[in-house]
């Protein structure tokens, strides 16, 4: 067994940090080559092939993507869609998970029916079909509903509920509580690692909502901030940013495509980083949910 006290293990650990360094500036260099290719002026952009770090920082791609009444809705829309689809993924998820912990008729038949839902699915053109059919189309509740209920994450969250004390359930029933003052009262104060482990996996997937805001929303004022950056980044398109298109040119002045685009993707990541902080302290212990124990 090595200790850390030897040399070897030493050694081991240098190394490890040495490695594990490396590896974290690897995943920070693409955020590095965002965040100074977006503060770039337009001369140096087109004389430099590589740059990593600007000769004159300018803010003319975020001024012109702030003043974008476009940008800032499609901004609008994805918060909304996060938070409100956050919302019914931990609410529909807790209560599901919990329910199928009681002793209730069938609870077999529904835990087979969440995990046959995990490993097949319906596919991309059934589900559109029922989102057509029931009415959602152009409507954000068709960013929602469809993924309301993540089946990983209700049978984690199950297990999970499955671990509080039986004894704990037994207390409540003596005082008279029933399964939903339960569930309220201890359960969930109980949970609060698991819940914010969820809230933030449910946060960031509704917060990347891009394909089925394209196949859903046909109105181009109901588009996430995602589809915004496809049309910025990848199809170039800069009328996608109508009001700052034309104030820019009425100004003569108009930036770089790319530093546009570099600009709104740090402007659209950053919200969701933010949420970071506040939920590290429930997080790091909820990451470890459904690990072996020992």
């Amino acid at each position: 067994m090595r200790h850390k006290g030897t040399l070897s293990g030493r050694l081991t650990d240098g190394l490890n940090v040495v490695l594990l360094g490396l590896l974290a500036l690897l995943m920070l260099l693409p955020f590095y080559y965002i965040f100074v290719v977006s503060f770039v002026d337009a001369k140096e952009f087109s004389s430099s092939e590589l740059i990593l770090w600007p000769k004159n920082w300018v803010s003319d791609a975020y001024a012109y993507i702030l003043s974008s009444k476009e940008f800032i809705r499609s901004m609008g829309v994805t918060i909304y869609v996060t938070a409100l689809g956050t919302l019914v993924n931990l609410v529909l998820t807790a209560t599901m998970a919990y329910a199928i912990t009681r002793n209730i008729w069938g609870q077999r038949f529904y835990v087979f029916l969440v995990l046959f839902t995990f490993i097949f699915s319906a596919g991309m053109i059934p589900t559109y079909l029922i989102v057509k059919e029931t009415g959602l189309i152009d409507s954000y509740w068709s960013l929602i509903l469809p993924a309301a209920i993540n089946p990983f994450n209700l049978i984690v969250m199950r297990q999970f509920f499955m671990g509080i004390p039986d004894e704990l359930n037994e207390a409540a029933v003596i005082d008279g509580a029933n399964d939903l003052q339960i569930f309220a009262k201890i359960i969930l104060p109980l949970s609060k690692p698991a819940i914010a482990a969820f809230g933030l996996f449910y946060a960031v997937l509704n917060w990347n909502t891009y394909f089925g805001a394209i196949l859903y929303l046909n109105d181009p004022t109901k588009w996430t901030v995602q589809v915004v950056l496809r049309q910025l980044v990848i199809l170039n398109d800069q009328d996608t940013l109508a009001s700052a298109a034309r104030d820019a040119a009425l100004a003569g002045e108009l930036p770089p495509s790319e530093t546009i685009g570099m600009a709104a993707i740090l402007l659209a990541t950053l919200p969701i980083l933010a949420v970071y902080p506040f939920l590290q302290k429930h997080f790091a212990k909820g990451v470890m949910l459904g690990s072996v124990k020992g």
